[in-house]
């Protein structure tokens, strides 16, 4: 695989199962009808398909982020793509969910900073305005002009503190999002800390209520 980075043409590794060895699934009670997702450079991490909800067709797009210290600039390679998609989508409800691995701090005022930026908000060299530009894109912020809203702000708010991913001594991020187009409602949003507490998994899963 071989994709463009500032005009430059650079090889991607292919899969290796000792660093690459994670992936999405799309899990449904009905029948899912598979949409090609976005083309990333990790096509493990993102998946897409149809799905039947409250009688109605919601596309629905599963994606896992890189980390941003991933070479080859994989995250935002992944995350353009991901809101290019997006944005070429004609269906009136969408979902994308995962975990986007951004941001670094969500503001009151519904903006964020993204792990481009160091601690005071300065964007670091080595990543940039299009680092910063490609998390961005798959924020409420970013995406709010194609429609979207973020399902547990919508419901509690952008004051309200949360985190789904902690470090061992504390302190984390809220990396783990449900973003949503055509909602009727988004009747209730909440972290299932517990599971992640059990040590099932090192993020807390999000658990949301939508009726479209």
């Amino acid at each position: 695989m071989r994709c463009t980075l500032d005009g430059l043409e650079t090889p991607l590794p292919g899969p290796d199962p000792a660093r690459r060895p994670l992936g999405v699934l799309l899990a449904a009670r009905g029948a899912l009808d598979p949409v090609a997702p976005p083309p990333g450079p990790w096509p493990e991490r993102a998946v897409a398909a149809r799905a039947r909800l409250d009688d109605r067709d919601v596309l629905v797009l599963v994606v896992h982020a890189p980390i941003s210290q991933r070479a080859h600039r994989v995250k935002v390679l992944a995350l353009e793509a991901v809101h290019a998609w997006l944005a070429e989508r004609p269906e009136q409800r969408v979902v994308l969910l995962g975990d986007l691995n951004t941001p670094r701090r969500e503001h009151a005022d519904g903006s964020v900073m993204t792990f481009a930026a160091e601690r005071d908000g300065t964007l670091r060299p080595e990543r940039g305005e299009r680092h910063d530009e490609a998390e961005r894109g798959v924020t409420e912020q970013g995406l709010r002009a194609l429609g979207f809203v973020d399902a547990f702000r919508a419901v509690h708010g952008w004051e309200v503190k949360e985190r789904s991913w902690t470090y061992p001594n504390g302190g984390g991020y809220r990396l783990d999002h449900v973003l949503v187009r055509g909602a009727r409602t988004i009747r209730a949003a909440a972290y299932a800390h517990e599971l992640r507490q059990a040590g099932l998994s090192d993020h807390s899963p999000l658990a949301v209520d939508v009726a479209f």
